[in-house]
């Protein structure tokens, strides 16, 4: 499928004052580490939400998807390179996610989805290849980025705004037959978030395949002259500026 993003692009987060030195010092030590040491690995989080929606968000951490399998070599490499655990001070599910800290700043190790559901596999980190301050390294498939955060709307968190950003700028270029198989018996999480993408957007919507409208059961765009995004409607979910177009392009934190 093809993609809104360039064959090795500048990551958007490669511009002078957007991470700080000494975060980058923290993310390139665990990063070539892990290249030295041969562990696969893709960029998940803001790095890769960037690279799909050109819009850089400072998290101050570093997500880095791993094969389960490579869990724990990964976990002894991050405590060699003098990062601890984040669980002394603030507990997390062990089950999904590795949390390592220094000079506050955090790495999360990911091998699994946050609710079980699956594992990350292979095609989860055969993402494209973007480069950040001279170093080639390769985020999630946009994909796997799209069935992970339709399951995380909680109380604390909901990633459905990131949802929305990733449907604008790459619903059309998805790989829709791949999102729907994943997703299994569970489409109708997605007719809900296509629903509201329609809503927001119906002029981007429209470009989405026809058949898919069919197989999740939701009526597509109807209209001659349908706006790209509803400013007004965006507005209604939060004043604050968050959805697509209707951000300034720097990004926000």
């Amino acid at each position: 499928m093809a993609r809104i993003v360039r064959e090795n692009p500048m990551h958007p987060a490669d511009v002078a004052g957007r991470i700080s030195d000494n975060e980058w010092q923290i993310y390139a030590s665990v990063i070539d580490a892990a290249i030295a040491a041969g562990i696969p690995f893709a960029l998940g989080g803001a790095f890769a939400l960037a690279v799909y929606t050109r819009v850089w968000r400072n998290t101050k951490d570093l997500d880095l998807y791993i094969l389960p399998q490579h869990r724990e070599r990964m976990i002894a490499l991050l405590s060699g390179l003098g990062l601890t655990d984040y669980y002394d001070k603030v507990p997390y599910d062990r089950q999904w996610i590795y949390r390592a800290t220094t000079d506050g700043v955090i790495v999360d190790l990911i091998w699994a989805m946050a609710n079980h559901r699956a594992k990350v596999d292979a095609t989860w980190i055969t993402g494209p290849e973007v480069h950040i301050r001279g170093r080639a390294v390769k985020v999630l498939r946009p994909e796997s980025i799209l069935w992970d955060k339709l399951y995380i709307m909680q109380r604390e968190r909901c990633d459905w705004p990131d949802v929305m950003n990733l449907l604008y700028e790459q619903g059309p270029q998805l790989d829709w037959e791949e999102v729907l198989a994943r997703l299994d018996n569970d489409t109708s999480l997605l007719a809900g978030a296509l629903s509201v993408f329609r809503w927001l957007a119906p002029g981007i919507a429209r470009r989405l395949p026809q058949w898919l409208w069919k197989r999740v059961d939701v009526p597509p765009p109807a209209g001659q002259r349908l706006s790209r995004v509803d400013r007004r409607r965006a507005a209604l979910l939060d004043s604050r500026p968050w959805f697509a177009q209707t951000k300034e392009r720097r990004g926000h934190a």
